[in-house]
């Protein structure tokens, strides 16, 4: 996928072009451009993070009006941790701010939470907030949010190994009974449908590290926008994009 210029809306409607065509149950978006995007107005990057919580907002909005059943948001990677640390300190603020401010709103409107990642890696109020947000919203159904927080894709696989290799040393798997779905249960994601939209913004083509077994086979949009920039106009126009795909699954059609 090229430019976001080559991506096309329904501006009549202002949703995905291709009705009746195969629709994204299941998108994941990569929120890249957060520091460039203050950068390029001279604002420190604290002001573009708070200004892609923003972006945040309107992309669940977005995603629950077009129909998307799942959502998942990159918002914090295992390598994050490596930043300075007044940044991983403003990261962490927001998350707070996020978790303080938004988590009502949220359950008002029926989005359920979900966090993977590793967050014994964070103070033990966040822990707690994170799991008290996924109780509260439980029960709510019309929108899923995925929230990926000291998640890396080559961390999950590894510790998804670890727990199958002790379950067949406890003798409560059986190796032969080892296949791809068994093996997927002892992931992070584990009852979450594979995604079949990745959306990248910022111009960056790669996945960095997020979602490498889910994404097998989901379709790939890399956006010429920064983060902060991403609006219902892109997400719509990148649902469009991906009805115009022919998914193959690895078998040959036609």
């Amino acid at each position: 996928m090229g430019p976001a210029s080559t991506v096309q809306t329904d501006e009549a409607a202002g949703t995905p072009a291709a009705e009746g065509r195969a629709a994204a149950r299941h998108v994941a978006i990569i929120m890249d451009g957060n520091g460039r995007w203050a950068a390029a107005r001279g604002l420190p990057r604290v002001a573009g993070h708070r200004a892609g919580v923003q972006a945040v907002r309107r992309a669940i909005e977005t995603a629950s009006k077009l129909g998307v059943e799942w959502l998942t948001l990159y918002a914090f990677s295992s390598e994050n941790w490596r930043r300075p640390i007044t940044e991983v300190l403003d990261l962490t603020g927001l998350l707070r701010h996020f978790l303080k401010s938004e988590i009502a709103e949220l359950k008002a409107e029926g989005v359920r939470l979900r966090f993977i990642g590793d967050r014994a890696r964070f103070e033990r109020d966040i822990q707690f907030d994170l799991g008290a947000a996924e109780r509260d919203t439980a029960h709510n159904t019309r929108l899923n949010l995925v929230i990926a927080l000291s998640y890396g894709a080559r961390a999950e696989i590894v510790t998804a190994a670890r727990a199958a290799a002790a379950a067949i040393a406890a003798g409560t798997l059986d190796p032969a009974d080892l296949d791809e779905d068994r093996f997927a249960t002892f992931l992070s994601t584990t009852g979450i449908p594979d995604p079949d939209l990745i959306i990248r913004t910022s111009g960056e083509q790669r996945l960095s590290n997020f979602l490498l077994w889910q994404c097998a086979y989901a379709e790939l949009v890399f956006l010429d926008l920064l983060w902060p920039d991403f609006g219902p106009e892109a997400f719509s126009a990148a649902l469009a994009e991906f009805a115009r795909r022919e998914r193959r699954f690895g078998a040959r059609l036609g």
